[in-house]
């Protein structure tokens, strides 16, 4: 079966499913494989992940684990 034959059918199943645990499970797989496949391209992440993203920033500040701009650019010179 071609691969547009085979996208459709499972969005086709996807639009029936009325289970949420099921959907859940589905969009996890998703990003993890879309993560494997190519770490360079642009992720969507769910409001839960973005706001532990978030947390964990504010948790680095607040540890002083930052560095200032002038600091950064140092370091990166120090990359070539």
């Amino acid at each position: 079966m071609e691969l547009r034959v085979r996208k459709i059918k499972l969005v086709n199943e996807i639009l029936k499913l009325e289970n949420e645990k099921i959907l859940g499970k589905l969009e996890k797989l998703l990003r993890l494989e879309n993560k494997n496949q190519s770490p360079r391209e642009f992720s969507y992440m769910c409001l839960e992940e973005l706001n532990a993203l978030i947390d964990n920033a504010e948790n680095d500040v607040e540890n002083g684990r930052i560095y200032e701009a002038n600091e950064m650019l140092k370091i990166i010179e120090r990359w070539h």
